[in-house]
C-alpha cells in the first residue's frame, strides 16, 4: 500500500515492524492458509480446481500456436476484514511521568495486541478449516467412535492417512504435507495402540511432532493448542477440534497464483502501528494496531477434514 505524506506522519516504522514480525507458537493456522500480501485496489481472489494440476501438452509443431495454461481463476474480489486495537501503557509503568514510554513498554503494548488480533485470526482459520460443508464427498471423513476411531485398539492411524494421503493426491496430483491436529486427536494419537507400539523403543517418553510426521508420511504435523473465549468469566473453548490434512506449497513458492489448501490475504503494509500519543482521561500513552486481513479456502482439493478421530 503506498501511503501519502500526510499518512506517513502518523505511521510508527519501527512498531509496525514489530507488528509485522509477530510470532507465536502457540497459533497454527498460518500453516495452512499462510499470508500472502495484496494490494489494496482491483484484487481478486484467485480459487484453483483440478485444473490448476492438469498435464498440459507443451511441445508443439513448427510455426503452429504455443498453448496457454494460466492457473486459478478469479471468483470475487477480495474483501478483508479489519481489525482495530490500541495497545496501552499507563503512566504508572514509567519511572519518569514527563518522558515518553521505553522501546521496552511500546513493544509490549504491541505484542499483546497483536496476540489479540492473531488469536482472533486462528478463529477465522479454523472456522473455515473445520466446516465439513466446505469439503467435498471424497475430502472429509467422520470416524466412528469404538469402531475405527483412534482410541481403538486395533486401529491402524498410518494405514488410514494413506487412504487420505491418497484422496489428495487422486484429485491435485501431489501428496499432502501438513497436518493440524486438534488437542484431543493428538492425545488420541499418542495413545494409540499401534503408534505406541512404533516407537516403543525410542529414547522419547512421549509421542513427538517429528516422530508423528514420519509416521504418517508428511512433512509438517502441528498441534493446535489455542482456547478461546468471547466473555472473559465464560469456560474457554479449544478453537480446533478436528484435524486437517492439507497440501500448502513451500514458503518460497507461495503467492497468489500457487495452487495451495489455503491462503490468507494481508494489505501490504499491515499490520500497521500508528504513533502513540497520550490521552489525559487514562493517564496512558496509547498505541493504535490496524490489521486488514483474511483467510481463505482457495483449493478445497488439496486439503482433507477429519471427525471424530479421538472418539
Amino acid at each position: 500500500m503506498t501511503l501519502s505524506r500526510a499518512q506517513a506522519r502518523v505511521v510508527d516504522p519501527v512498531l509496525s515492524r514489530t507488528a509485522q514480525g509477530y510470532k507465536s507458537q502457540e497459533f497454527v493456522g498460518h500453516h495452512l492458509m499462510p499470508f500472502v500480501n495484496i494490494s489494496r485496489s482491483g484484487v481478486m481472489l484467485m480459487k484453483f480446481g483440478k485444473e490448476a494440476f492438469v498435464r498440459y501438452l507443451t511441445r508443439r509443431a513448427p510455426g503452429s500456436k504455443v498453448s496457454r495454461v494460466q492457473y486459478g481463476f478469479a471468483s470475487e474480489p477480495v474483501a478483508l476484514f479489519q481489525d482495530s486495537l490500541e495497545g496501552v501503557v499507563p503512566r504508572e509503568w514509567i519511572r519518569d511521568s514527563e518522558s515518553l514510554p521505553g522501546v521496552n513498554h511500546q513493544i509490549t503494548a504491541v505484542n499483546n495486541v497483536m496476540r489479540s488480533i492473531m488469536l482472533g485470526h486462528e478463529v477465522d482459520v479454523a472456522a473455515l478449516a473445520l466446516d465439513a460443508n466446505n469439503y467435498g464427498i471424497n475430502n472429509k471423513i467422520a470416524l466412528t467412535s469404538g469402531v475405527d476411531s483412534w482410541e481403538v485398539g486395533t486401529v491402524n492411524v498410518a494405514k488410514q492417512f494413506r487412504a487420505y494421503r491418497e484422496a489428495i493426491r487422486a484429485q491435485i496430483g501431489v501428496y499432502p504435507n501438513t497436518v493440524v491436529f486438534s488437542p484431543d486427536d493428538w492425545n488420541a494419537l499418542a495413545e494409540n495402540a499401534d503408534v505406541r507400539d512404533r516407537f516403543k523403543y525410542t529414547s522419547s517418553d512421549s509421542l513427538t511432532t517429528a516422530m508423528a510426521a514420519k509416521y504418517l508420511e508428511v512433512d509438517n504435523v502441528y498441534i493446535g493448542k489455542s482456547v478461546s473465549t468471547v466473555e472473559a468469566d465464560a469456560a474457554f473453548d479449544d478453537i480446533w477440534t478436528h484435524t486437517v490434512l492439507a497440501y500448502v506449497p513451500p514458503e518460497s513458492e507461495r503467492n497468489i497464483a500457487v495452487p495451495s489448501y489455503g491462503y490468507s490475504y494481508r494489505l501490504d503494509g499491515h499490520p500497521m502501528v500508528e504513533e502513540g500519543y497520550y490521552e489525559k482521561d487514562i493517564k496512558s500513552w496509547v498505541y493504535p494496531v490496524e490489521y486488514e486481513r483474511r483467510p481463505y479456502l482457495v483449493g478445497m482439493n488439496a486439503g482433507f477434514l477429519i471427525q471424530g478421530a479421538a472418539g
